[in-house]
Order: C-alpha cells, then sequence, then structure tokens
C-alpha cells in the first residue's frame, strides 16, 4: 500500500496537488520538495536553478505551506507529476514510491537576518511576468533541446529588473505561473545575505545569487 499524507480537509490536499501539477508544467524534471513539521508542511519547487558549476543563473524557488497532520515529521523530494489524490480519500495525498534528487534541494534560506525592503505590487509583478512569458516565446528556436531551452530562460527569467527593485525577472514568472498573485496586494519584500524573499497571501518567491563565476586566483609559492 503506497503511502500517504493526511491532511485536515480535501481543500488542503487538492492545494498541494495542485501545486505540484503547475510545478510539473514548467519541465520534464520538476521535482518538489516536501518538508514537514508542527503541523504545517511546506512545498517547494525550483523555477529557476544554475545547471553546474559555472553557470550563474541564480535560484529561484516557489514555496507555499499547509497545514497537515500534526504527527508527520518529513523532508524529501518527489517528482511533481506523481503526486496524486487519494481516490477514496479526497483530504489524503498518495505520495510516489520513491523519492528523487535535486541539487536545489541542497540549500535553504536563513531563518533570521531578515530586512525589510519596499513592497512591490502585485500588478506589476503580473505585467512583468506577461512581458517575460512573450520575450521567452520570442526567442526561442524551434524544436529547442534542453541545454537551449535552459539558456534562453535563463537569459531572460535571470536578468535583475528595475521594475522589480533588482530582482530577477524569474521573480515574476514564479509568482505568476504558480499562482500566487491574486488581487491588487502589495508584496512585502525581504533581503538576507545572499538570499531574497517576495511575499504574498498565497505563497513565497525566494531567490538566491546570481553565483560569482570565474576561477579562484591562482596564489604563488615558494620564493619570490
Amino acid at each position: 500500500m503506497p503511502a500517504r499524507l493526511f491532511f485536515p480537509d480535501s481543500g488542503s490536499a487538492s492545494d498541494l496537488v495542485t501545486f505540484a501539477s503547475r510545478a510539473a508544467k514548467l519541465g520534464a524534471e520538476s521535482r518538489v520538495r516536501l518538508q514537514a513539521a508542527g503541523g504545517t508542511i511546506a512545498m517547494t519547487t525550483a523555477i529557476l536553478s544554475p545547471k553546474g558549476l559555472l553557470d550563474t543563473t541564480p535560484t529561484i524557488l516557489a514555496m507555499r505551506a499547509l497545514p497537515v497532520d500534526p504527527e508527520l515529521v518529513c523532508d524529501f523530494v518527489v517528482a511533481a507529476d506523481e503526486l496524486v489524490t487519494d481516490p477514496d480519500d479526497s483530504s489524503s495525498v498518495i505520495l510516489p514510491g520513491n523519492s528523487v534528487t535535486a541539487a536545489w534541494a541542497g540549500i535553504a534560506p536563513p531563518r533570521g537576518g531578515w530586512e525589510p525592503a519596499e513592497p512591490i505590487a502585485a500588478s506589476v509583478v503580473a505585467a512583468r511576468a506577461q512581458w517575460g512569458i512573450a520575450a521567452v516565446s520570442d526567442a526561442m528556436p524551434q524544436d529547442a533541446g534542453e541545454d537551449i531551452v535552459h539558456g534562453v530562460r535563463a537569459s531572460i527569467w535571470g536578468v535583475p529588473d528595475g521594475e522589480l527593485a533588482g530582482l530577477p525577472l524569474g521573480v515574476a514568472f514564479a509568482a505568476f505561473t504558480m499562482g500566487f498573485i491574486a488581487g491588487d496586494e502589495m508584496a512585502p519584500l525581504r533581503r538576507a545575505p545572499s538570499w531574497q524573499r517576495l511575499t504574498f497571501t498565497r505563497g513565497h518567491v525566494l531567490v538566491r545569487g546570481p553565483k560569482q563565476s570565474g576561477l579562484t586566483p591562482v596564489r604563488t609559492t615558494g620564493p619570490r
């Protein structure tokens, strides 16, 4: 019998599956990290992340929290397209038989040290997301392979945007495609060393990076 996640109501279970299905539409290898403790489960997926040590693409994560069985404690990653509601119990979600790995799941934002910055209007976020979606569509060649798709997306979604207080444009895409934008709210922005977080009523978008590129200078040794 497959393992299940038990929620207090069917709405919460459906919410998790909706989050996962939206993540699955982002790519064939989309992953969702599930972290639960104290009656809350945090769902995280990467909207954009670097591929390889020399890739300076920023890591952009979408996160949403839900109430869950208070006895549940877990931290694992699963394929986004394998999370489904239990047909016999609408308040539970069937888990895949195996967990998977994701490089971005090995990093975590700080628990403290966040400093407030100027909030950003959700309407601005939505407008920038729609502009970026059109830009990616125009720039994407037909029958593009995985590496080309990543390169095009990174060249647009990874660029700091002046209308988003210098956040990568992909933050807007994350909020838009994951359904976080609802109404004309002002989304609080907070910053910590190496991290930034934009918070909506329906979820958070977190950014780490971009990474610095280049090799460490060689140190001269021995007699001069």
